[in-house]
């Protein structure tokens, strides 16, 4: 804190200041920073923060947060990128775009914010390209939601730009802002320098018992020690004949500030309010309202001790964001209302219509429908530009305005909505309790049960949604048939998640109620997809597979709106596993991730991406699986949210590694049961069978694979854990267990009718088979298998011929079969099932040397994710685009690539093995 009437400058803080001194000397350098500053209020951070900027000899970007502004979505954002702005038509187009409908500059869809933030990122890094940026953001705990997680996801995807972001946030701050960066806890003073910046501001005699107990109540807190001598009477000083405040420390600070404002003339109080309550910093603005008020502002601003609470600059700033809450508190009810209305009256409609509808709102002395209405248009616009925060908190003003009680339900419910989407569930919940207090119609209901189920799944993907889904698909069964559908659909995704662990009505009851939804006039794909599953999970496998089929041609055949295709491609690719279709599980999966990425849908994306990441694992692509997972967690890194663990499941699994893949299992399991998912329960034991056959644990994999199986009416897994269970028992020496496997097995093979369903039951009856008829299953399978995609299948097929061929002593042909699976899968990297392979080829007399994963590089796994994506053909732009870095950083990371593997150019990655992608013998 600097000293008051002096140029001493800052009192201590040497760590504070070494810390900032190293960012400035890494952004001089070419490297970026991030740092967050900590601490109570008045601890010094704005000074920290004045001090680098004093410091930083290179583009300075300052802004602070509002607090009246957290619901005005990307307002912090905007503030920090304006002088930005003439760099954004050299952005990517669907950067621009995002970046110019979030602030309002260009019309079109609402942004996905993640986009904004890879916009924003690109912004910045441009910026810092021309000469170092150093973005300095104030009060980092009043900026609005989607400004605040914009700016951490740009902090956490910096690297190798030119850019130093320090926010300063006020502790305690209401959740965790930027709680997963850099931070640096601002505390107070030594007793000495306290004691120094004391005497600074106190001239009069001041009692030693006074100083050590101002000094110990401030606890080193700067503001505190310059601030609370001011409400202290000279006889306080002097003797200390006062009493001890017992508020909180910020609390004593603005109750020292409100009693500095009240002692202000009133013209000058007034003036200190009308700031207080327009918090734009307008200078304009506030003259032309203060005008309407009748205020002098010259004269107003003029007293001496107005000077030292407020400035009148080129923008209007207050001392301490403690003073401005102080002035507001100043005033009474019915001055608010007045100084809002002349704010209204003063801000230019066509211009800034929402700030005026705000003020109109602060300005009203009960409901008002004029009012309501003009915010419902604001929270239009605010959806329109991706503000679903704004949009909440205009529709919720709205909701309190509204007189008529059906009118006032009607727009709880889409505050409710608005929140929702914003991510605040409880309030709305809390809304939806003021909705359903109304008289709505069966619409309104149906909205309401709809909403309820979101949240409980947007909570937890687990088993509360359904329930409250069919409750509003049958409102809305006799209101409107299109609503309805799409709703019964959303119960059956839903059913799909809960899966075993369903509480109510599980996936049966599910279909049933689907069975009964109204026809459609004109029936969509959506439709096709409904009826499918519903006879799929009523009548059974066999009579829904050519239903499903014909889903699945309409998905990668037909024309889709891309709306439609993004929200249920990720059900198709379910459809097409259930349904053993490993070409159309490809082309859908692949054209999910192509849709989800260029439509900028960025939080859907890790789920389109683990859906393809399956599908590789399952045809034996590990590498290509591995960069899908590891894209996962770099969109779940960007976002904040966390990855599924199930992708990362399965690469072990595959791999052969018991003990992370024991790792996950448990831990998957841990938290999908009480969450009460339990299609991530079936597909969790269908993995531990699949690793303990791999290993040659039977026993154990029976046991997990008869869990796998327990549910046949779930999707896909249940029947792949079919295929692990006979496996297991006949090893095992259960064979009758195995029989009946074969029976259930057998009724979805043969309705399925691909060759990955034929060839896998060839590969099961072989097993309980014997002699010729053994051997020609046998062959039947490898046939089979070899036409598809699933190598990791044909590979276990010539391994269980060859374990068979071994055992009835033909050594030479049990070679040839367990040298060639051997072989794959080693290619493959399912390090177990070679080893497995291994152990065989030695018991027939052959001699094998044990494969191993090819090492030939260090590169991190970002690295190597990058230069995968550069030997496809990619350049720096695109490869950022799609693991949100910069390209600056994208180039960063190559050069590295490129002096660890020895190579100069793009061209030679294409020709290099990467990590997972080769073995060597």
């Amino acid at each position: 804190m600097a000293r008051s009437g002096s140029r001493a400058g800052l009192l201590g803080r040497q760590n504070e200041r070494r810390a900032l001194d190293d960012l400035l000397t890494g952004v001089r350098a070419g490297r970026s920073g991030v740092l967050v500053l900590r601490g109570e209020a008045g601890i010094g951070k704005t000074a920290l923060l004045g001090y680098l900027l004093g410091r930083a000899d290179c583009r300075t970007v300052r802004v602070a947060g509002v607090q009246s502004e957290m619901e005005l979505s990307y307002a912090g954002l905007h503030q920090l990128c304006a002088p930005l702005l003439t760099g954004l038509d050299q952005l990517p187009e669907p950067q621009r775009d995002a970046l110019g409908a979030a602030f309002g500059l260009r019309a079109g869809d609402a942004p996905d914010r993640f986009l904004v933030g890879l916009a924003t990122l690109s912004l910045l890094a441009d910026a810092g390209g021309n000469q170092p940026l150093v973005c300095l953001i104030d009060d980092a705990q009043w900026l609005d939601r989607a400004s605040a997680l914009t700016l951490e996801f740009v902090a956490r995807r910096l690297l190798a730009e030119s850019v130093v972001l320090v926010f300063a946030v006020r502790e305690p701050s209401a959740g965790e802002v930027l709680g997963s960066l850099p931070e640096l806890r601002v505390t107070g003073l030594t007793e000495r320098d306290s004691r120094t910046l004391l005497a600074s501001v106190v001239t009069g005699p001041l009692d030693q018992r006074v100083r050590d107990r101002i000094v110990a109540e401030s606890r080193g807190n700067p503001l505190a020690l310059l601030e609370l001598p001011r409400g202290l009477t000279s006889a306080e000083l002097a003797g200390g004949f006062g009493h001890p405040d017992a508020w909180p420390l910020s609390s004593q600070l603005e109750q020292g500030f409100l009693r500095r404002v009240q002692s202000l003339p009133a013209e000058t109080q007034r003036l200190l309010f009308t700031a207080a309550a327009e918090p734009v910093g307008d200078v304009t603005l506030l003259r032309r309202a203060a005008e309407r008020l009748g205020i002098d502002v010259d004269a107003a601003a003029s007293h001496a001790d107005a000077a030292e609470l407020i400035t009148l600059g080129t923008r209007v700033r207050f001392r301490h964001p403690l003073v401005r809450s102080a002035a507001y508190r100043a005033a009474g009810p019915d001055e608010r209302r007045e100084v809002h209305k002349a704010l209204a009256d003063s801000t230019d409609a066509q211009l800034d219509p929402d700030r005026r509808a705000w003020h109109l709102a602060g300005a009203a002395s009960g409901p008002d429908e004029t009012v309501a209405a003009e915010l419902e248009h604001s929270a239009g616009r605010a959806q329109a530009r991706g503000g679903i925060a704004a949009a909440a908190a205009f529709l919720q003003r709205a909701t309190a305005l509204t007189q008529d009680p059906a009118r006032r339900a009607a727009r709880a419910v889409g505050a409710a909505q608005a929140k929702l989407h914003a991510g605040a569930f409880e309030p709305a919940a809390a809304l939806l309790a003021t909705a359903e207090a109304g008289p709505l119609d069966e619409l309104g209901r149906a909205r309401i049960d709809v909403l309820q189920a979101e949240i409980a799944f947007a909570q937890n993907r687990g088993s509360e949604a359904s329930p409250l889904l069919l409750a509003a698909a049958r409102r809305f069964g006799r209101l409107d048939v299109a609503l309805a559908r799409e709703t019964y659909l959303d119960a059956v995704a839903a059913a799909i998640f809960a899966g075993r662990l369903a509480r109510g009505a599980g996936l049966r009851e599910v279909g049933q109620a689907a069975r009964g939804a109204p026809s459609p006039r004109l029936p969509r794909v959506p439709d096709m997809v409904l009826d499918a599953v519903a006879v799929r999970l009523t009548d059974g496998y066999s009579a829904a597979a050519p239903m499903m089929e014909r889903v699945l041609e309409a998905f990668c055949d037909e024309e889709i709106p891309v709306q439609e295709a993004r929200r249920w491609l990720w059900l198709a690719s379910v459809l097409a596993a259930d349904l053993w279709d490993d070409e159309r599980w490809h082309l859908v999966a692949t054209r999910h991730v192509e849709i989800t990425r260029e439509s900028g849908a960025l939080s859907a994306l890790p789920d389109a991406l683990d859906s393809r990441a399956h599908m590789h694992l399952i045809a034996g692509e590990l590498a290509a699986a591995a960069s899908l997972v590891e894209e996962v967690g770099t969109v779940c890194a960007a976002t904040g949210s966390n990855p599924p663990r199930v992708g990362p499941l399965g690469l072990a699994v595959w791999r052969g590694r018991e003990r992370e893949a024991r790792t996950l299992i448990d831990a998957i399991l841990s938290e999908a049961v009480p969450r009460g998912q339990g299609a991530a329960v079936t597909v969790t034991h269908w993995y531990r069978a699949v690793l303990c056959n791999g290993l040659g644990h039977y026993a154990e994999a029976l046991t997990a694979a008869q869990e796998a199986a327990a549910h046949q009416v779930e999707f896909a897994s249940p029947r792949w854990g079919l295929v692990e269970l006979i496996e297991a028992a006949v090893r095992s020496g259960s064979p009758e267990s195995a029989t009946d496997a074969l029976d259930q097995l057998a009724e979805t093979t043969q309705a399925s009718g691909t060759d990955w369903a034929l060839g896998v039951e060839a590969r099961s009856r072989a097993l309980l088979s014997e002699g010729d008829a053994a051997e020609q299953l046998y062959r039947e399978a490898i046939e089979r298998l070899a036409r598809t995609r699933v190598r990791v299948e044909l590979a276990r097929a010539q391994l269980l011929y060859g374990e068979w061929l071994r055992r009835e002593n033909r050594r030479v042909d049990a070679r040839a079969q367990l040298g060639d699976a051997h072989e794959m899968f080693s290619q493959i990297g399912a390090e177990a099932f070679a080893e497995r392979a291994r152990a065989e080829l030695q018991a027939t007399g052959a001699r094998v040397r044990k494969h191993t994963v090819a090492t030939p590089t260090a590169l991190t796994p970002q690295e190597a994710q990058i230069a995968r994506l550069a030997g496809e053909g990619l350049t720096n732009p695109e490869i950022g685009v799609q693991l949100f870095l910069s390209p600056h950083t994208v180039e960063w990371h190559l050069r590295k690539v490129f002096s660890k593997l020895g190579i100069s150019s793009r061209k030679e990655i294409r020709t290099m093995r990467l990590e997972g992608e080769a073995t060597s013998a």
